[in-house]
């Protein structure tokens, strides 16, 4: 159940974060920054995209994603069609993963290291959930400064 519920939540977050970069009116405001925060909400996005597909994707889902951290953040100007088009992947990603976990996988140890400690797959994903509505926040409010 607990499967279910994280794939519905995950593809509402990320329904939302498609419509944040949608918002942009300037699509190169993606790239932008503002006052103290250094990260904008174009490498927000190839973060979330990143961080999931490595997290879900390589470690649960056995996907053979390859994370390119650095460049989350490095990267800028990558078109707003392609952001979206990853984020759509990665709906699909979470939602087929999710909605195929037993409860056994919920609960069995995530295979690698997490927040300084071993946790279970459940405790990851929560974890993953609570850090992908933090982003969201930031770019919502990066738009709203910015335009």
């Amino acid at each position: 159940m607990l499967g279910k519920v994280l794939a519905t939540l995950y593809e509402r977050d990320l329904r939302k974060l498609i419509e944040e970069v949608n918002l942009f009116q300037q699509e190169e405001d993606l790239w932008k920054t503002a006052g103290s925060v250094k990260n904008s909400s174009g490498n927000l996005a190839l973060h979330i995209i990143g961080g999931m597909n490595y997290h879900i994707g390589t470690n649960i889902a056995h996907t053979g994603y390859v994370r390119d951290r650095p460049g989350e953040f490095a990267l800028k100007g990558v078109p707003r069609q392609e952001i979206v088009t990853r984020l759509e992947a990665l709906i699909l990603l979470t939602k087929n993963t999710l909605n195929g976990l037993t409860d056994a996988q919920l609960e069995a140890e995530y295979p690698v290291v997490f927040d300084d400690a071993k946790n279970s797959n459940s405790y990851v994903l929560v974890r993953l959930l609570a850090h992908l509505g933090y982003h969201l926040g930031q770019v919502n409010y990066l738009r709203r400064i910015l335009e």
